[in-house]
This record gives structure tokens, sequence and C-alpha cells, in this order.
């Protein structure tokens, strides 16, 4: 493809069943020969949080995948990830792909469940977890509007990484996740100072129940409707601060602040410090 045709583009809805709910996704499946520039453009014009760009590798079911958001390039994205591999298996069946992304290989598996609906499990690269300062905390919160008296001291806050970096807040309660006013040109100015791609804002229902927003001003998005890139890292937080024990699945709740309910399985092995994050997606007409 030249970089002055148009690629086609593909709409998805990732982490539900409804194509009004979950996280909507841009796929471009044959983006060979697209530059960065275009791609830019094409996310900026499909106004997604991220949208997908898949080129064939040499091997079967290899693809490099580039994640764009309207003002960014974005080292890797759950959801479009989602969205890209039900697309793939559309094409060609489900199975297993291999996605090389900036962050790393990202295996993703697709299966067809007996409701007739597409959903992927993506393996996220090795995860890290970082303190963070108090005057970073502190500097976040204000700008979020946020008190320490919010926040569930049972949960401390830290950067969590799982192929983008996401500073995790929790909240002591579901009114003060449900109540996100926050400063945008200043949130966005202090995340890219931290290279920080979302904030990971959780409450805890119950013990592997969980509540979810994210913020992603650094992407030119108020709240990201469902994040996977997230999840993943917020399982490798959970398992670091031993507020979870693997084997384990969570389930994360997101959107319903938004009217786009979506839902994202979070599973934690003994035996593999990776986190694995499932989820459907189905097309948007």
């Amino acid at each position: 493809m030249t970089d002055d045709a148009t690629p086609a583009i593909l709409r998805y809805a990732a982490f539900t069943t409804r194509p009004e709910g979950g996280n909507p996704a841009g796929v471009v499946l044959d983006a060979e020969g697209l530059t960065d520039h275009r791609m830019l453009a094409v996310a900026a014009g499909l106004g997604y949080s991220e949208t997908a760009f898949l080129t064939a590798g040499a091997a079967g079911g290899a693809y490099r995948v580039r994640y764009f958001s309207p003002l960014a390039e974005v080292p890797f994205c759950g959801h479009a990830t989602v969205a890209a591999a039900v697309a793939l298996a559309e094409r060609t069946g489900p199975g297993r792909f291999v996605f090389g992304t900036a962050a790393g290989e990202v295996p993703v598996e697709v299966d067809r469940g007996a409701d007739g609906v597409l959903r992927a499990t993506l393996t996220s690269v090795e995860p890290r977890v970082e303190e963070v300062s108090e005057a970073d905390v502190d500097e976040a919160l204000a700008l979020l509007g946020w008190a320490r008296t919010d926040l569930d001291p049972q949960l401390p806050p830290r950067v969590a990484y799982a192929g983008a970096r996401h500073l995790v807040l929790a909240a002591a309660t579901r009114d003060r996740l449900a109540r996100l006013d926050y400063d945008f040109d200043g949130l966005a100015d202090h995340m890219r100072a931290r290279d920080l791609t979302t904030l990971q804002l959780v409450w805890r229902e119950a013990a592997e129940v969980f509540h979810v927003r994210d913020p992603f001003p650094v992407g030119g998005v108020v709240e990201d409707p469902a994040t996977g890139a997230a999840a993943a890292a917020f399982g490798a937080y959970l398992r670091e601060q031993g507020a979870v024990t693997a084997p384990a699945v969570l389930t994360l709740h997101q959107g319903e602040d938004l009217g786009r309910p979506g839902v994202l399985r979070v599973e934690l092995r003994a035996e593999d410090r990776r986190i694995r994050v499932s989820g459907a997606a189905v097309p948007i007409p």
C-alpha cells in the first residue's frame, strides 16, 4: 500500500459483546507502506483512544503491530490488541497469533465461544512494579481533585508496567471513583514528564472484583473506556502487593460511568509472572 492510499479501517468494540459497549478501537490489518504521519492521521481522524496498524511477519500468525492514539504513538494497547486479534480471526479463523510490539512480543489466542462470540486472550510482556514518590502522588491527586483521605490505605500508589506505564491509585469508595473531573492539560503534562500512559483508578468491590477508570489525556482522550494494558499492569501490581495470590482470576468492570460497560478478565498464574488479559470484541456497524 502506498502512503497516499486509503487503508481499510475496521472498527471494533473490545471487552464487550455489544457494539455500544466496551472500548472502540480502529484496526488496519494491511498497513504495509503507511508512514508514521499517515498512521497518526488515520488514528486522529477516527478519534478512538487507539488504532492498531498491522503488517504481516515472516512466520505464519506473526504480525508487527503499532498503536496510535489521536495524538501520538503508544508502545502497547490491550484493547486494540484484542480488537485486532479478533479481526484477524474473522479473516483467517481462530487460533494463535504473535504480535511484535514496541514493548515486546505479545502472544494472543482467539477462541469462539458457545455463544458464537470471538474472545481473545493476550499474554503480557514481563511486568514490573515501581515505587512512586510522595510528591508525585500529591501532585497527581491535586490534578484529579482528590485528597489523601480518598485513597484506600490497603492498596498504596505504585507505577505498574506490563507494556506501558500506569500510575495505580485506589479509591476508598465507589462514589469517589464515580466522580471524575480533572485538570486535563495539567494531568497530561504531569504524565508526559513521568512517561505514564494512563492513570489506573480502581475501587475494590470484592476480593477479586474491581471497578476501574483510566484518564488518558496524553492520548487526547479524557477517559479510556476499557484498558487492557492497564489491566495487565494492575494484575502485576496486585500480586506485588500481596493483595491477591496466584493462581487467581480477576474481574475488572470498566466503562460503566461512561455508558460503555465492559468486562476484562485478568488471569495470574503461579508459574508465570506474565499477566493474561481476556475479552470479547465485536464489529461496530
